[in-house]
């Protein structure tokens, strides 16, 4: 394997040696695998904001002339009508009770659940992996798999199948995956106060203690394992894939090189590098992009608290009023599950009479295609890396309200550090909700905000044409893969 170039080595090295390195990555890294026989085993996380970077890697990886065999827990399955020739779709636990799998809601106990993922689909993966390698023509180069399936890695590693993890979360939120331990050895984790909870992490800057706070429901020793394996998964691999981008994360990416001591390429983003379909576990409504096209250009909010996230009725009723109130066009998606605690979602009277053609509500949207509008102005966002990132690359900013895992450092990453967006805090409030839409929409602030949003967007643009950084990651990426020795 060629000896890895550090992220900041490409972006700080001389200019002579940041030709040389694209020039080894073009030469090294082939534009298809030999002959097409070469394969790459995929497993995604079986959640909607983890399935979606798997299978645009699976994309990028196919393009480059790898066969694709893709394992999937059997709950929440990828359409395999969505991807072209040349993959596989392997299920994986059919028969395994799910019901304390798939956790609704942003109280639900998310870490315990991806602890039961792995305890049960190990043995089942075990089975099916021996199948697919006792089936299918060839050596498999490797097995990519979601950070969060340490379990899975531990049985490639059992049956000899070289990995690699793809991290669908932000440099960032590894960060501080690693330096969870070391705040629970100082006592801050978890907070024995709440005065506690506004703490500088001089470790961590700009988080804050309640960043690392990830749920409030799920029991500390259970969270603690869960970031263990996620850590352990990286240590674990012959590399650590991201999306992300160099111009966005170098420090944090700097970090991760310097913890994980193995290759680290930040490809991202990823989305803009995958040729495939979009793959949804929910029916868009396509006919919001009709109405956008009959907007004024970056006058519309768009709204989307993402696949998982929820709020009480309380919550849902001040929403539509702040957004009603602020008299700006708006794309709201509320999803039939979005409201926790209830079967269905009631809108307040009045509110359709008083938003009538200037609003529009979905039960979901094809949301790489609104971000990329020209209608849209801004976004409120729950603040997932997917939709971070996807904001950050089409240039629109943002009102951040996250609710767990590592959506509040993403946040603080956008207000603090890349400062192309605010958080609303406290209380969902009408008149704050008001005051915060107008502030992104119209003042200056929320323009300056746009500035900044557009110089990374061009960025983002630069880095995945050729000889920009995450192409040359992905050069290496492929080189990494077709020279991995396996033991089978």
């Amino acid at each position: 394997m060629d000896p890895y170039i550090s992220p900041s080595a490409i972006r700080h090295s001389s200019p002579f040696l940041t030709k040389a390195m694209v020039a080894s990555a073009a030469e090294k890294a082939p534009a298809t695998a030999s002959g097409g026989t070469r394969r790459v085993l995929l497993f995604p996380l079986p959640f909607q904001g983890h399935l979606n970077p798997m299978l645009q890697l699976a994309d990028v990886l196919h393009a480059r002339g790898l066969r694709v065999t893709v394992f999937h827990a059997a709950f929440n399955a990828p359409d395999p009508a969505c991807r072209p020739a040349g993959y596989r779709f392997v299920p994986v636990g059919a028969g395994v009770p799910t019901a304390d799998l798939v956790p609704t809601g942003s109280n639900a106990d998310f870490a315990g659940a991806l602890l039961r993922i792995n305890e049960r689909l190990q043995t089942p993966f075990q089975n099916s992996l021996r199948e697919v390698l006792e089936d299918e023509e060839g050596v498999p180069a490797c097995l990519v798999l979601d950070s969060n399936l340490r379990g899975m890695q531990v049985v490639a590693d059992r049956l000899g199948v070289p990995t690699l993890v793809l991290r669908t979360g932000g440099a960032a939120c590894l960060v501080a995956y690693m330096a969870f331990p070391a705040l629970c050895d100082k006592g801050l984790l978890p907070p024995q106060d709440h005065s506690q909870l506004n703490m500088a992490l001089d470790d961590l800057p700009p988080l804050q203690l309640q960043d690392m706070v990830f749920s409030t429901t799920t029991p500390h020793e259970t969270m603690t394992t869960c970031l263990e394996r996620i850590v352990e998964s990286a240590k674990c691999s012959s590399g650590v894939i991201l999306n992300t981008f160099n111009d966005l994360e170098d420090v944090e990416l700097q970090k991760i090189v310097d913890g994980v001591c193995v290759p680290v390429y930040a490809i991202g983003p990823l989305y803009k590098i995958s040729s495939g379909a979009q793959s949804s576990l929910l029916s868009p409504d396509q006919t919001c992009l009709d109405w956008l096209d009959k907007q004024e250009a970056q006058s519309v909010l768009f709204v989307s608290f993402g696949s998982l996230a929820s709020m009480d009725q309380e919550e849902l009723v001040e929403t539509a009023w702040g957004l009603a109130n602020s008299h700006m066009p708006f794309l709201w998606v509320i999803r039939p599950d979005a409201v926790h605690g209830s079967g269905k979602v009631g809108l307040p009277d009045g509110f359709e009479e008083e938003t009538q053609g200037r609003g529009m509500v979905v039960s979901w949207a094809p949301q790489q295609d609104v971000l990329g509008h020209q209608a849209v102005g801004g976004f409120w966002t729950h603040n997932g890396w997917n939709s971070t990132l996807e904001s950050i690359c089409e240039g629109v900013p943002m009102i951040c309200r996250p609710h767990f895992a590592d959506q509040m450092i993403n946040a603080r990453y956008v207000e603090e550090v890349w400062k192309v967006g605010f958080e609303l805090v406290g209380k969902l409030e009408r008149g704050n909700i008001e005051r915060g839409i107008r502030k992104l929409l119209r003042e200056e602030e929320g323009g300056e905000m746009r500035r900044r949003a557009n110089d990374l967007k061009d960025k983002a643009i630069h880095c995945i044409k050729k000889g920009g950084s995450s192409q040359t990651m992905v050069d290496l990426l492929v080189n990494c893969i077709m020279s991995l020795p396996s033991s089978i």
